[in-house]
């Protein structure tokens, strides 16, 4: 793709609207977990516990209402229910923060506001997830993820050093207001998208009915369901095994400054393929983003086996270039294989099975490596990683699945 084609996107009214307040929205996200954290702490004394309390709340509301929140977006329409997700949650997220600021916070509040946040975004992230194909033409779908997931990396690198300046020089409540003001600009930005009105269905289906046939879609379509199905193990074991052994494995050996050096180079892998794929095409999806991910096994791997940090920092480099290559072609295989009426569901049902797994990863992995020692559980891991992906590749539906046919251009005129 020339770089005209790769910023094409942008000339596109509806994705600029939708592009800058998904910008802003994570902006915001970045900075709101940081900020809520150190605002539970001090309304708490330091007590650790009650964080874990607050993030909890928000959590398991949301992962329980992904399916729901996948009936509403296709039934309503994904703009209207992404923007009252988002100013809801400016209304929870600014009364949380108003409570800091004030000095009136107490525990409770703090979770049944957290509770409303989680219910709001599990109804919100389907409509996200899905919208993209409604707002840039289909043949421009790759350049528009690459630039959605191009500003997601910028942001991941400077939002949370940006929250945690505002932490220290206001607050952590004032960093909550500017996180609420982001969801409000993101709500009002949805505002100026402008699509074709949703054409509600007559036959009067029930949500129940609408989730049936979501769950038929998913288990008829091959592709998909083994997909998901590999992914409920790999979030388990990425979230176990990475992000909660790992920490304790790199203090123990890396050092705290260089497991923030393996993270940091998983963040430039990222952002570097997302440059690569804002020029060149990706014909196989499923197949090339399968093995991209297959890449996550090796530091988890290294981390038991080898934890050097020079090797680990090389690793995590090509994971997070491997995690870009996955991503990208899991969003073009939904959002150009997936009928319309079909996508918020479709994504609520891979959500649940993300999102469901990565609580038990960090649940079973603690007493795992009690047993059996940090060593053998990362090696073990990183090994049963790279099998997983193996047996999604079995799938010939996963290996062949094509990208949509391009629209041919428009004849010029005589």
């Amino acid at each position: 793709m020339t770089w005209s084609a790769s910023l094409a996107p942008l000339r596109e009214p509806n994705f600029r609207y939708y592009y800058l307040s998904r910008l802003v929205n994570m902006i915001g996200n970045a900075m709101a977990s940081l900020a809520l954290a150190f605002a539970v702490l001090e309304v708490t004394d330091d007590d650790p516990a009650a964080v874990g309390y607050v993030l909890a709340a928000h959590t398991v509301p949301m992962v329980l209402l992904l399916l729901w929140g996948g009936v509403v977006a296709d039934r309503f329409g994904r703009v209207a229910v992404l923007q009252f997700s988002n100013i809801a949650s400016a209304v929870s997220q600014g009364i949380i923060a108003a409570l800091v600021i004030t000095g009136t916070a107490e525990l409770w509040s703090l979770v049944v506001l957290s509770l409303v946040h989680g219910i709001v975004s599990g109804v919100g992230f389907p409509a996200m997830a899905s919208m993209l194909p409604s707002v840039v033409a289909k043949e421009h779908l790759q350049p528009a993820n690459a630039l959605v997931s191009l500003a997601r990396s910028g942001i991941v690198i400077i939002g949370p050093t940006l929250a945690a300046l505002l932490v220290v020089s206001v607050g952590p409540g004032w960093a909550l207001a500017v996180d609420a003001t982001t969801w409000l600009v993101s709500g009002l930005l949805l505002g100026l998208v402008r699509l074709p009105a949703v054409v509600r269905r007559s036959t009067g289906a029930s949500t129940f009915t609408e989730l049936r046939e979501g769950w038929s879609y998913v288990r008829r379509t091959q592709w998909l369901w083994v997909v998901v199905l590999g992914f409920s193990v790999l979030n388990a074991i990425h979230a176990g095994a990475w992000f909660t052994l790992g920490p304790a494995r790199a203090k123990e050996t890396i050092g705290e400054q260089g497991w923030g050096l393996v993270l940091s180079a998983e963040a430039v892998g990222l952002l570097l393929m997302t440059l690569v794929l804002l020029r060149v095409r990706l014909e196989r999806p499923l197949l090339v983003g399968m093995i991209g991910i297959m890449a996550l096994g090796l530091p988890i791997y290294m981390l038991g086996a080898h934890p050097h940090l020079l090797w680990l920092v090389l690793a995590t480099f090509i994971a997070g270039a491997g995690t870009e290559l996955f991503n990208m072609g899991w969003n073009l295989a939904m959002q150009e294989q997936v009928p319309d009426e079909m996508l918020s569901r479709a994504y609520s049902y891979d959500a649940l099975g993300s999102f469901a797994a990565m609580p038990v990863g960090q649940v079973l992995f603690g007493p795992l490596a009690v047993a059996f020692g940090f060593t053998d559980v990362l090696v073990v891991s990183g090994i049963v990683y790279v099998v997983v992906c193996g047996l999604v590749l079995l799938s010939p539906e996963v290996r062949r699945l094509a990208r949509a046919p391009q629209a041919d251009p428009a004849p010029a005129p005589a």
